[in-house]
């Protein structure tokens, strides 16, 4: 057991849109991810998603309505749902979801998919 320290691991990457693996518990993984512009439209299909923001801001576009996130807000995106991440400027931001979470959903073929996720 050891603890995670998130401002130390936020800096050991700059890239955007490239979870990182934190942490693991009961088939769920703690990802911190950068988010800047904007991500492709997805849906998963079996998982949802939980986006907590560290630092900064950012807003979850739906395709009828957006919410505005702010450091430390939680947005949880139920299965099936379709939405965007959109960031005018960078923003940290922990996601909380099952480990056969892709990133991109039922976009799989987006030049934003990663399928294997680095560990921190």
């Amino acid at each position: 057991m050891q603890k995670v320290n998130i401002d130390e691991k936020l800096q050991l990457f700059s890239d955007y849109w490239n979870p990182r693996i934190v942490g693991e518990l009961n088939g769920q993984q703690v990802k911190l991810a950068k988010f800047k512009g904007e991500f492709v439209w997805h849906h998963h299909d079996h998982e949802d998603e939980m986006f907590l923001v560290v630092k900064g801001s950012f807003k979850m576009e739906f395709r009828d309505h957006t919410v505005d996130l702010h450091e430390g807000e939680f947005l949880i995106v139920p299965r099936g749902v379709e939405h965007r991440p959109v960031a005018p400027e960078e923003v940290s931001v922990m996601l909380f979801e099952p480990a056969s979470t892709l990133n991109t959903g039922n976009q799989r073929d987006s030049e934003r998919t990663r399928e294997v996720l680095d560990r921190l």
